[in-house]
């Protein structure tokens, strides 16, 4: 690789390191929040908050990487132009196709991010987040641990907890049975919840049960009672894989059992896994409009305020495409096709600018 090459390329990927962690963190952190109030609220703990965050990540990277790779080209090359640096190597004979060299390893590199990202890490935390998902669906606390708020984990059974400590004990219980002849009311001083081999048990402390049968009210006052909620509290199933958990070959070559299990046709199935082949080359797209969109300028001290404008608004025109294509493709027979439309829209463009920026015309506009 020739020294321009290595010197644009590192700082390149500088640029695309230093923007790619402020937007994920952004992204992340807009994401966090709603998760924290979702899990903490269902009285999960903060390493579980961490999990469920780690696992979102794969996915928000693939989100940003294109953006980033696009903001990093803009401000490397605008640089460069302020500083008469790509001007420089212009004037040495260096073509338009030639010195985009460097900018294309760079969006091939952020390419293979996203193939790696799209169709092995997404998949896969997608996956570990699903069936974590059902195991705290499952999980005592988020079915029944609900402070200052009436439940009704069951038809006929009704329960209010007026606070739960940080060690997990039930302050001010009360609980309400309905479904037998009997109507049954428990009242607590505290109680706890408690898991063994036969299912979850609730242990009430110093409190009294309250029977009701044929008009006749009979008080009993405990030490300690214990309640079986094996009956009451049915293991939450884990859901049915969907098409953003399946593996690109299933997606590709999909059988009657997984379009079954996904709910989807045969079109909506092949298009996801080649937009999984397809949404990658975004980031090559990004990058080669964001070289070559400035190119067309010339030096100026003020910037390439024009050419920028420009680039982000061809970049909004391939984000319209791939929107209408991400729309209409499942719908139509061959519709896959649509998966590589923005891409390749993108590509062909900036190959035009590319074509454009080294006519001899533009030189002499920019001698002017």
């Amino acid at each position: 690789m020739a020294r321009f090459d290595r010197y644009m390329l590192s700082q390149l990927l500088a640029l695309f390191g230093f923007f790619s962690l402020v937007l994920v963190a952004i992204y992340w952190i807009n994401t966090a929040v709603g998760l924290f109030e979702d899990l903490i609220s269902d009285g999960q703990s903060a390493l579980v908050f961490l999990e469920f965050s780690l696992l979102s990540l794969p996915n928000v990277i693939r989100l940003v990487l294109p953006i980033s790779a696009f903001v990093a080209t803009v401000y490397v090359v605008n640089r460069l132009m302020a500083e008469s640096e790509l001007v420089v190597m212009q004037a040495t004979g260096f073509s338009a196709f030639r010195l985009a060299r460097p900018a294309a390893i760079f969006g091939v590199i952020v390419a293979v991010m996203m193939l790696i990202l799209m169709n092995l890490l997404v998949p896969m935390s997608r996956t570990i987040l699903a069936d974590r998902t059902a195991e705290v669906r499952d999980s005592l606390a988020s079915q029944f641990v609900k402070d200052g708020e009436f439940l009704h984990p069951v038809d006929g059974v009704t329960l209010f907890i007026r606070e739960i400590s940080p060690n997990g004990e039930m302050q001010g219980m009360f609980l309400q049975d309905d479904r037998g002849v009997e109507q049954v009311i428990y009242t607590a001083e505290r109680a706890f919840l408690v898991r063994n081999e036969t299912g979850p048990k609730l242990i009430m402390v110093d409190g009294l049960a309250q029977t009701l049968e044929n008009g006749r009210l009979a008080v009993t006052r405990f030490g300690d009672f214990t309640y079986d909620l094996g009956a009451m509290l049915e293991p939450a199933a884990r859901a049915a894989r969907r098409m953003n958990e399946l593996s690109t070959p299933e997606l590709l070559w999909p059988t009657e059992a997984t379009m079954t299990e996904t709910r989807s046709d045969r079109n909506e199935m092949v298009f996801e896994g080649h937009d999984r082949l397809g949404q990658p080359f975004l980031g090559l797209a990004a990058t080669l409009i964001g070289f070559a969109a400035l190119l067309l300028g010339a030096f100026s001290r003020f910037g390439l305020w024009r050419q920028i404008l420009g680039a982000v608004l061809l970049l909004i025109l391939i984000q319209m495409i791939n929107t209408i294509a991400g729309a209409q493709g499942p719908r139509l027979a061959f519709g896959w096709a649509l998966a590589y439309a923005a891409p390749v829209t993108g590509c062909a463009i900036a190959v035009l600018m590319l074509w454009w920026a080294q006519r001899p015309r533009r030189q002499k506009g920019g001698r002017a």
